[in-house]
């Protein structure tokens, strides 16, 4: 049974920074791309950072760019977000995916919602202003 677990969310002031984990169990790593999306408040889910299999080729979502740094170590089947100079708008529910396809497939094309892939719970991330 595959398993995808969050941590790492809170509530944390405008300016400030939080580290995401998601770590997979029943699937081996680094045959997927990874990936981290996030949904706010009557908004549709959102694609933030994905990355391959090997972690040489990522994708952030503009308003990340600069700010969030996506990485993972297959070795723990984990893949991090650094978050920096989070935002008011940053708050959301933060989700990893796991999808058996190239990086670009997991974020711009299948995403969430679509039965596909593997997904977590998820963790809720709140920055006040």
């Amino acid at each position: 049974q595959v398993q995808l677990v969050e941590s790492g969310g809170g509530l944390v002031q405008a300016g400030e920074s939080l580290t995401l984990s998601c770590t997979a169990s029943g699937l081996s790593a680094d045959d997927y791309a990874l990936g981290w999306f996030r949904q706010a408040p009557g908004k549709e889910h959102e694609a933030i950072s994905c990355i391959d299999w090997n972690g040489r080729r990522t994708w952030y979502e503009d308003s990340v760019k600069g700010r969030f740094t996506i990485s993972r170590d297959n070795a723990k089947n984990t893949v991090y977000l650094q978050m920096n100079d989070l935002k008011p708008d940053d708050t959301a529910m933060y989700y990893c995916g796991a999808l058996e396809a190239d990086l670009m497939t997991l974020c711009t094309v299948v995403g969430m919602g679509r039965g596909l892939g593997y997904w977590g719970q998820g963790t809720q991330v709140t920055v006040s202003s």
